[in-house]
């Protein structure tokens, strides 16, 4: 059985991590592509982060801004790999879903996006607790906040377990579902197909 413990425990250290070292994964199956995914949403966290600076150019923040695209997409295709490796391992030990099981309101993949997401927030508010420049009353707003995403987290995880678990003893279906991001694709971008179109004339 999956251990969401397992999974939360590797986004929290490879967050630090990879603050003070280069980026890796040397994970394998299921958490090599858990991690993969949470790599995107790390590079996006500080990409946007160059994104509200008051201090760069125009220019810099229009390559910011087609970077953060591009990791979005490869960020949501990283979700539906998680999801795909799910299905595989579904379908490799012959367990289908019962009749009349019931979908979830996301899938695994998903829920496991929003915790990677959630540990970049505890990471940067407990850095904010680190600071000798603010008062007590900063300090304070930052640990309540802290108090709500700690919650947040456990919930999550308890939730994805429990999903996880219905869904490996079949009492809930596994749906894949795939996002067909449509702002970089320049077949269904009207801006890129007709900007494409405009050159061609």
């Amino acid at each position: 059985m999956i251990d969401v413990k397992q999974i939360t425990a590797l986004q929290a250290s490879t967050t630090k991590l990879w603050h003070y070292q280069g980026i890796d994964n040397t994970q394998s199956g299921l958490l090599r592509l858990i991690c993969e995914e949470h790599q995107f949403n790390f590079l996006l966290w500080h990409e946007e982060d160059v994104a509200r600076s008051p201090d760069v150019s125009d220019e810099r923040i229009a390559a910011v801004k087609r970077a953060i695209d591009g990791l979005n997409q490869k960020r949501n295709d990283a979700i539906e790999r998680i999801d795909d490796c799910l299905k595989q391992q579904l379908d490799a030990r012959g367990i289908r879903a019962a009749e009349g099981a019931k979908l979830n309101t996301e899938t695994p993949g998903q829920a496991i996006d929003r915790l990677s997401i959630l540990a970049l927030r505890i990471y940067h508010m407990l850095e904010q607790l680190e600071r000798d420049d603010v008062d007590a009353e900063h300090l304070a707003r930052v640990q309540s906040k802290l108090d709500v995403l700690h919650t947040q987290h456990d919930d999550l995880s308890a939730s994805l377990q429990d999903l996880l678990s219905d869904i490996f003893v079949g009492r809930k279906r596994l749906k894949l579902y795939r996002q067909f991001k449509m702002y970089n694709d320049p077949t269904l971008n009207p801006y890129l197909y007709h900007s494409a179109l405009r050159r061609a004339g």
